[in-house]
């Protein structure tokens, strides 16, 4: 099972399946549909039923009951494509074979050290093997971890029809990391009564609350006129972002925070004299305090609009995705039930609130209940990435266990 897991990661991240905000098409890049493409492929060979794409790349597919007992249908989800924020192109994956609990050189040319000062998480792992970057690209493990671990449980199952389960839903997702994941998954067509995203962090963690999360887009028109003769003419669109951001709480910037304190993240300012646009990301999982850093977003930009002529300042802010606990509570035997998987297999549950979200998010407010379960990678969407393998297999294990243990409760 382990080099099953293994052997499909590695063939999974050759694929550069990078998604870009701001496109018109769905998927937002077509590099995507390869990997896609090359899992519909597999999942037919390892015979499982109703393999689909969409023309929007959603694949999916059905591993059959192999009992007549009346058992929930359990759906596993995961997305195929990664972050813009790093490239993930000829991703070239280094093994570490028995961490020593020191640096770990990941590109000597260019000094590039994944070193357990920086992340102290790496020492949990010493005397395991770990995957890495070269440092030149992001790894993948989100999620392509995920989508191995899938597929890798689903082939056990598979090659194992004397294991009793019931009906199981699989589905591969597109644009995740644009905030597009579930935007035209069918809930109706997958016909889980629950499910799982398999996009979590290290090992153990198991998540169903996540932050309340919204986009705003300001654009600034600013006034050019020659330095020379600006006096009471200029407006500098680039300096008036910059007090704009002055004007957002400095505790409230990722860097200054964590557990369940949200925050402002500037995510893109690109600006001059003549004109400024940036974007920020606003995250919360208390929704009252959400909506109140949405209301200080825009008392920032009313005030500007006052200070300096009407008009300058144009914010539109978009809500994404909303904290999924509240459609969770109901059904918090999905919750139970992993923990439980967890523990019979040595795990301590590390049940902790998203600092982020996933297609789980949406789909729980779409009529499908869906927390979050542990891939085993670490400082995803960057050359720091890494994965022990232990971690990959113990994921295969927790998801053969949730499933074993709906067989047993009925």
């Amino acid at each position: 099972m382990m080099t099953n897991v293994v052997e499909k990661f590695l063939r999974y991240v050759k694929i550069d399946t990078q998604s870009l905000m701001d496109q018109s098409t769905f998927p937002s890049t077509e590099k995507q549909l390869a990997l896609s493409r090359l899992l519909v492929d597999e999942l037919n060979q390892l015979g499982l039923q109703e393999v689909t794409i969409d023309e929007n790349g959603y694949v999916m597919a059905t591993l059959p009951a192999t009992t007549s007992r009346a058992l929930p249908t359990l759906g596993l989800i995961a997305h195929v494509d990664t972050s813009q924020d790093f490239s993930g192109e000829n991703v070239n994956p280094q093994f570490v074979k028995n961490y020593d609990g020191g640096d770990i050189i990941l590109n000597a040319e260019q000094n590039i050290v994944l070193s357990p000062t920086e992340f102290p998480d790496l020492l949990d792992y010493v005397g395991e093997e770990l995957i890495t970057t070269d440092g030149t690209t992001l790894l993948g493990a989100d999620d392509k971890a995920g989508v191995a671990e899938i597929m890798t449980a689903v082939e056990y199952l598979a090659q194992h029809p004397e294991i009793e389960h019931g009906k199981i839903r699989v589905a591969f997702t597109p644009d995740e990391e644009v905030g597009q994941g579930a935007d035209r998954f069918d809930v109706q067509k997958f016909g889980a009564d629950f499910g799982y995203t398999v996009d979590g962090g290290g090992i153990g963690e198991l998540e169903y609350e996540n932050f309340n999360a919204a986009m705003a887009r300001i654009s600034i028109q600013g006034r050019g006129v020659h330095p020379g003769s600006a006096k009471d003419k200029m407006i500098n669109a680039a300096l008036v972002a910059i007090e704009l951001n002055e004007m957002l709480p400095v505790n409230m910037r990722p860097e200054y925070t964590d557990g369940y304190e949200g925050f402002f993240h500037l995510w893109r300012l690109n600006a001059d004299v003549e004109h400024a646009d940036i974007i920020y990301l606003i995250r919360d999982h208390n929704r009252d305090l959400f909506e109140e850093k949405k209301h200080l977003l825009k008392l920032a930009a009313d005030y500007l609009n006052v200070k300096y002529p009407a008009g300058t300042v144009e914010l539109k802010i978009k809500d994404q995705y909303f904290n999924m606990k509240e459609k969770l509570a109901p059904v918090m035997h999905i919750i139970e039930t992993a923990k439980k998987a967890m523990l019979e297999l040595g795990i301590e549950p590390k049940v902790t609130p998203i600092r982020g979200g996933t297609d789980g998010a949406r789909l729980s407010f779409m009529g499908l209940p869906c927390p979050n379960l542990f891939t085993g990678g670490h400082n995803f969407h960057g050359k720091y990435e890494y994965i022990p393998t232990r971690s990959m297999e113990k994921s295969v294990e927790v998801i053969l266990k949730i499933i074993d243990l709906y067989s047993q409760a009925q």
